[in-house]
């Protein structure tokens, strides 16, 4: 004779990490994208050693080269400061803070090495911005602050979603008079106010710009670093993970 059916907790079978069922409706957030920021604390001599000599790399050109568009170093042969003795004990601070970024993402640190490809400061007038894009030769970002008082007055680093995929309809989180309001859940983009020694680290494939200056009376300074990952020199680099440079080879 059949058994009646075993009467089970509606909690039962949901995996560990899981909320436990409820009658009322919720919304789980999934996937979330890693934006780190640091708020160091330069020494202001340092600081302003690093602003004079960043404005004599400037040199007389002030756009890149469309006056509305920023100066930045990477365009004008100016790409690799981590080489540059008022640079590299800068970078080399913020390339630790990469390294504890990396950690918490999960990345076991003695199985990868971390490469500098790129490091170039970026100038901004009154008015001028940078145009939508991302970075993808690298695979982590960052960006330094040398100047910025977090009112955003000073353009505003702003950040795209990849897909957004709440929005359900394609198009919609745009506005327009459409139907869809304003919801944490379909942001069109997340900005982020520039601060003097605030250093923001973020995925290279993340879309981004930065919005115009606004403060008729200051620049908007900052160093943007590419970086790569690799597998250690003389190991074997695990499947999708480069070999280390040292073992490339030009045909």
């Amino acid at each position: 004779m059949a058994q009646p059916p075993t009467a089970r907790h509606p909690d039962a079978g949901i995996a560990r990490g899981q909320a436990p069922l409820s009658s009322e409706l919720r919304i789980q957030p999934l996937f979330p994208v890693a934006l780190a920021q640091v708020q160091l604390r330069p020494d202001p001599l340092d600081l302003a050693r690093q602003l004079q000599t960043l404005l004599a790399l400037r040199g007389e050109a002030r756009s890149n080269p469309d006056p509305g568009c920023a100066w930045t170093g990477d365009l004008h042969g100016v790409w690799n400061l981590q080489g540059h003795p008022t640079f590299a004990p800068l970078v080399a601070e913020l390339c630790g803070h990469a390294r504890s970024f990396l950690t918490q993402l999960g990345f076991d640190l003695d199985r990868l090495a971390l490469h500098i490809q790129r490091c170039w400061p970026v100038v901004s007038e009154p008015d001028q911005v940078i145009g939508r894009h991302h970075h993808p030769n690298a695979h982590l970002s960052a960006v330094y602050y040398f100047n910025g008082d977090g009112s955003g007055a000073q353009g505003c680093l702003r950040l795209f979603p990849q897909r957004q995929v709440n929005e359900l309809v394609p198009g919609m989180a745009v506005g327009h008079g459409g139907p869809l309001g304003p919801s944490p859940w379909t942001l069109p983009w997340i900005d982020v106010a520039p601060r003097a020694g605030l250093l923001l680290l973020f995925p290279s494939c993340l879309e981004h710009a930065v919005l115009p200056n606004g403060d008729p009376d200051d620049l908007r300074c900052s160093l943007s670093l590419d970086l790569a990952l690799t597998a250690p020199a003389g190991s074997a680099p695990p499947e999708y993970l480069a070999p280390h440079p040292s073992h490339w080879q030009e045909p």
